[in-house]
């Protein structure tokens, strides 16, 4: 077998910490940000929208590169693999830095088109985030490909140990330029360029490597446009895919918030709570392209079909215990936050409708079509997911909370749609065995 229990605890055990990590710095970020200001936090909350698509498509373009070499270090071709993450890892660098040239030069147009009017004094603070956070867009693309490359060769403990760094000198910096010099918005985006420059910067390093299997080389580079297509034929549709989702998840927060403070707080809180619910599911995603992309290489049918099942079956051991502990202590656990009795209950409803039913839907909707784009067989995911997303996620939050004056409810009713036709069509797409011809297997 091309994975023992030790190799796969060493690849998904630092996985969930490092997802684990994330989700709590995240929320220590915020609670940081809301000391500057009200219009600060408005301001780098609506830049956060825009940053988070940006941050979606790098991200799939660092899973296309992933699946290529995962293929190749299966298929038993490591010199292969060595080229085609030097093509990631330059041609991430290169999207990114257009992308970053482009937010600097039309910040003003780009969040007038995303966000429409805004009050003067957040559009300032919006400014001054989205020029310094997108100076960090090259590094960020740089870390996210150097750590998908070592989640390919198994060794996710690097990227975790680099996480913690980053995670570290960002909030170490936020206090100092939130609390210390009193920098404003500007203390909350300086710390987040230095932080992902220098987890860029050291990941780098460590794949120059020689001992690594995955390594970047010396020499002089120039672009292999067979390669970068094999990376970008997965990565631009996932790319969309995420993309089309972000821009969806602003839509679906759009429509809740025209019903009212308290819908918008218990959103909120749920929504925190929900992620948490989905640490280890985030980091089996991850965990499922990784090694099923190896046994794809490998043209290991068998394989594929067995890692399948054991890592579908971890992501539901993992998701049932997680939710369950959140679903038996929800009670005290919002209490924590100071809510008026109206939003705590409500909160109460939205957590118990997502966690009670992410147990039986979450891993086939998210974790199962990694699955598939680890097998070449991207259109389809990306088909699939972004027209649930538009008739479920958006219609029907439309249509239920809106028109059937459900309101969140409703919302968090039609997520549960969504999720329902993903299950039907992506055990659909397996059963039919579409994917053992896409991967060659067949």
């Amino acid at each position: 077998m091309l994975f023992s229990k030790q190799d796969l605890r060493k690849l998904i055990i630092p996985l969930i910490l490092e997802q684990a990590l994330a989700i709590t710095v995240g929320m220590a970020d915020t609670m940081m940000i809301s000391s500057v200001g009200e219009a600060a936090v408005s301001g780098v909350s609506l830049v956060d929208m825009f940053n988070n698509l940006v941050f979606s498509v790098l991200a799939a373009l660092a899973t296309g590169g992933a699946v290529v070499t995962s293929q190749y270090l299966g298929a038993g071709r490591p010199e292969k693999a060595c080229r085609s993450a030097r093509q990631l890892i330059y041609t991430a660098g290169l999207i990114a830095i257009v992308v970053t040239v482009l937010s600097v030069l039309f910040h003003r147009p780009v969040l007038s088109l995303l966000f429409g009017s805004i009050e003067a004094d957040v559009m300032q603070n919006a400014i001054i985030y989205m020029v310094i956070s997108a100076l960090s867009f090259p590094m960020l693309a740089v870390y996210n490909a150097a750590a998908a490359l070592f989640r390919s060769m198994g060794n996710s403990q690097i990227t975790l140990k680099v996480s913690i760094l980053m995670n570290l000198v960002n909030i170490a910096g936020n206090a100092i330029c939130i609390f210390g010099l009193h920098m404003g918005v500007a203390g909350v985006a300086v710390p987040t360029l230095v932080s992902r420059t220098m987890a860029g910067i050291i990941l780098y390093i460590l794949l120059r490597r020689p001992e690594n299997v995955i390594r970047i080389e010396r020499g002089r580079f120039h672009f292999d446009f067979e390669e970068v297509k094999r990376i970008l034929y997965i990565g631009i549709p996932s790319g969309i895919e995420n993309g089309i989702f972000q821009l969806g998840r602003v839509l679906v927060v759009s429509i809740i918030a025209g019903f009212g403070t308290v819908q918008i707080a218990a959103n909120g809180v749920a929504n925190s709570l929900d992620a948490m619910g989905c640490i280890a599911g985030q980091a089996m995603n991850l965990a499922m392209i990784a090694v099923i992309g190896r046994c794809v290489g490998a043209k290991d049918e068998k394989q594929i079909r067995y890692y399948t099942k054991k890592i579908m079956g971890m992501t539901y051991l993992f998701m049932v215990i997680t939710n369950v502990i959140i679903l038996t202590f929800l009670s005290p656990i919002l209490s924590l936050y100071g809510l008026g009795e109206e939003t705590t209950k409500l909160a109460w409803t939205l957590v118990m409708i997502h966690d009670g039913v992410a147990m039986l839907l979450w891993p086939i909707s998210f974790t199962l079509p990694n699955m598939l784009r680890a097998c070449n067989d991207v259109r389809y995911t990306m088909v699939i997911s972004i027209f649930s997303m538009i008739t479920f996620r958006i219609g029907f939050s439309y249509i239920l909370g809106v028109q059937m004056n459900l309101m969140a409810v409703g919302v968090w009713i039609a997520m549960v749609a969504d999720w329902i036709f993903r299950v039907i069509c992506f055990l659909v797409r397996y059963a039919r065995g579409k994917w053992r011809v896409l991967a060659g297997v067949a």
